[in-house]
């Protein structure tokens, strides 16, 4: 069986309070977005050699008595703690599973806050529950899935969501780009999220970014704003280089997303030879 995570990104991002826990309630819109990874489970001792179409030779991991192969985009962690063999870990808490062959083809970059790991880790739950007839709703996926990280648990029900709390509240909108073009540009850069969040003072944002997003896009550039940009962009400046091109280039809206690396923009009609334009980067453009 096979399925294809897809990335999001966050319209606007407001940090609005420091938590007692020492998290921070934030407020965003994840927006899902057509840029996917490939993940395929079978029993091990059925197909021990099915595999997605590989541009790359996997790495190969035994763990308990599951195999693990990944290729594409590299991980930013040990495969031991990649959020899908995690996912599959906390399943196997409450459910029995037979030996698994799992297969993770990336193409959405790591780091970037664009929530491809996220993504994997609710597929795979998705996957394992369709599979497996283990009856899960999205309610009891969602409450699982939450224990992984906050963003997780919106690929679910993978629908544009203004999101609270930790970014686990969620809220389904009525929110359409389709007919805008996005293209995302990624540097080779690495931001972390804790420091990034350190550089932001909590405030209640003027306007609440779900009335904002009801608005035209032509308007947001002024209305909605990230607030990791200006702290990320103050130590990162090839990241605000990177907003500002896609500006110039005639975008309607482009933000950072999350704490970023990956700017995202949203033009009304495709763009010839993007790449050429910021050569060296990771650089993908979609129809919405």
């Amino acid at each position: 069986m096979i399925v294809y995570p897809n990335a999001k990104i966050n319209l606007g991002l407001n940090v609005v309070g420091r938590r007692p826990d020492g998290y921070h309630n934030i407020e965003t819109i994840f927006y899902p977005i057509p840029l996917q990874d490939a993940l395929e489970v079978q029993e091990l001792a059925e197909h021990p050699e099915s595999t997605p179409n590989e541009e790359k030779p996997a790495l190969t991991t035994t763990i308990d008595r599951h195999r693990f192969r990944q290729s594409g985009a590299p991980l930013d962690c040990d495969p031991e703690q990649n959020l899908v063999l995690r996912t599959l870990h906390l399943l196997e808490q409450d459910f029995e599973f037979p030996p698994l062959d799992i297969y993770l083809y990336k193409h959405i970059p790591s780091g970037a806050g664009l929530g491809g790991g996220s993504s994997d880790a609710a597929f795979m739950m998705r996957l394992l529950n369709e599979k497996f007839h283990l009856g899960l709703s999205d309610e009891e996926q969602m409450r699982r899935l939450a224990t992984l990280g906050a963003d997780c648990p919106f690929f679910v029900l993978n629908r544009p969501s203004f999101a609270t709390g930790i970014g686990d509240n969620l809220t389904p909108i009525d929110l359409d780009l389709s007919g805008w073009h996005i293209v995302l540009v990624k540097p080779d850069i690495h931001v972390n999220t804790g420091e990034a969040y350190a550089g932001v003072t909590p405030q209640e944002p003027l306007m609440s970014l779900d009335y904002i997003a009801s608005r035209p896009v032509s308007e947001w550039e002024t209305l909605m704003h990230n607030d990791f940009e200006p702290s990320v962009f103050s130590h990162h400046p090839e990241i605000a280089g990177i907003k500002d091109r896609l500006l110039d280039l005639g975008a309607t809206y482009a933000a950072m997303s999350g704490s970023g690396s990956a700017v995202y923009a949203l033009f009304q009609n495709h763009l010839e030879h993007i790449e050429e334009k910021f050569p060296n980067y990771y650089v993908r453009q979609r129809n919405l």
